[in-house]
């Protein structure tokens, strides 16, 4: 008997009004319940400067089969306990659950809000070439088509069905880095309603678990772990340890939950960042190295802005007023401090984007602190304006400006990596608490 397991892909089913493409994912494992979930649902973020994403930019790849081997509690959708099995096989034809798929499509996603959603069914995966293209830029729907018709896939598109690229691109990640997400799902009455979190308990997470990232936003006193959209998520635990989880979740003070579930994700792993090379294209991430050679000015709105140049050209960075605090630390930059920044290229105004920087080298900054003395007269000399040098009151003696007397200021600024609060960090993002554990492994 021909042996192999189901890949199921779909993404753009929700709105900025409503809906979550992680709830379907959840409606998927409870209307199949004549299959066994293989591994874990994959959470896969996609290009966030694509202009029609319609929040995080996040596809849904789930793998059905009959288990075997050992299973693992990875969920419950209301009283009905989900198991994952790491193996699976015996599943002939996937024709029933293309259809379920189908129907769940149609019936959730939002097509009268403007969502363009697609699913994808395989027995393999497309080339993970897909997902690269799909995370750093913005994939042409015929690679797509082309790639699913070679792997012999079946997919179905509604409203323009845009959603058949995200959800292949879901299904062909195969992760280099990888993080984990425990979601949690409010019943739905409440939807669109105030949830209810003990914010003190979202406060104690990075404390009690230590692996887990991105929960509370301490510099505007906030939990980050709620979405602010009227969606059926209740709350979303990132980190890298799976077990640890379901404990974090259970640690934190809520209204009931409808069903939880977790998922494998590529969410602060930098997988879309490029590194820079000349030209840069308008609608991707970049990482570039070089010397700020204009100090950083702040302009109507609050937005920090300063020109940065490499070997190979020279960019406009900014960090702009949601940033909040971290535009102070992009001040402390000075002209000849050398930087290596990760943003997003904007195409107008054209500016990087900062998502974080790396502070590599200050620049020495002198500060006159008096006045050159005139060696006929003894007296302070007098400026004669800005960088025009000084000039002696009694005898007319002039000097250059170098003669002043200087001393080097405290920049206020440490070598090493800086990033905006929790609350506007990008999902794809590497936090720097990922990064400096790395560094330390």
């Amino acid at each position: 008997m021909r042996q192999w397991q189901m890949f199921l892909a779909f993404d753009d089913t929700d709105s900025t009004k409503g809906m979550c493409t992680t709830f379907l994912a959840t409606e998927m494992i409870r209307a199949v319940d004549d299959l066994d979930l293989i591994g874990l649902p994959r959470l896969v973020r996609l290009n966030p400067a694509v202009p029609w994403k319609t929040r995080g930019n996040g596809a849904l790849s789930i793998r059905f089969g009959k288990g075997k081997g050992k299973r693992r509690l990875v969920g419950r959708i209301g009283r009905r306990p989900v198991y994952s099995f790491d193996r699976g096989a015996e599943l002939e034809d996937g024709s029933e659950l293309f259809s379920i798929g189908s129907e769940l499509l149609r019936q959730w996603s939002r097509v009268e809000e403007e969502a363009s959603p697609g699913l994808v069914m395989s027995k393999v995966r497309p080339s993970p070439s897909i997902y690269w293209q799909a995370v750093r830029w913005v994939i042409e729907r015929a690679v797509v088509e082309k790639e699913l018709k070679r792997i012999e896939a079946r997919s179905i598109g509604l409203c323009g069905g845009r959603g058949v690229i995200g959800a292949t691109a879901a299904m062909s990640w195969i992760p280099h880095d990888k993080t984990y997400e425990v979601l949690a799902y409010r019943h739905k009455s409440r939807w669109g309603s105030q949830r209810k979190i003990v914010a003190e308990d979202v406060k104690l997470l990075d404390e009690r678990f230590p692996s887990t990232f991105n929960n509370y936003d301490h510099d505007s006193d906030s939990v980050a772990i709620a979405p602010h959209s009227p969606c059926p998520i209740l709350l979303g635990i990132r980190g890298d340890v799976l077990e640890e989880l379901p404990l974090a979740m259970a640690s934190i003070g809520s209204e009931a939950k409808d069903r939880w579930l977790l998922y494998l994700t590529n969410q602060g792993t930098d997988d879309h960042v490029i590194q820079a090379s000349n030209p840069l294209a308008p609608g991707s991430t970049y990482r570039m190295r070089g010397k700020v050679i204009t100090a950083p000015k702040t302009l109507a709105g609050g937005h920090v802005l300063f020109q940065l140049s490499s070997k190979r050209m020279t960019v406009d960075c900014a960090a702009y007023e949601p940033s909040k605090g971290f535009r102070g630390k992009v001040r402390a930059l000075r002209e000849g401090d050398a930087v290596e920044v990760v943003g997003e290229l904007r195409e107008q105004p054209r500016t990087l984007n900062l998502e974080k920087f790396e502070l590599l080298e200050l620049a020495e900054v002198r500060q006159k602190i008096a006045n050159p003395r005139c060696n006929v007269c003894d007296k302070s000399m007098q400026s004669l304006g800005k960088g025009a040098g000084f000039r002696c009151r009694k005898c007319g003696r002039k000097e250059d400006r170098s003669k002043a007397e200087f001393a080097q200021m405290e920049r206020g600024i440490e070598l090493g990596w800086y990033e905006p609060p929790v609350c506007t960090r990008r999902h794809l993002s590497k936090p720097l608490k990922r990064l400096q554990a790395q560094h330390r492994c």
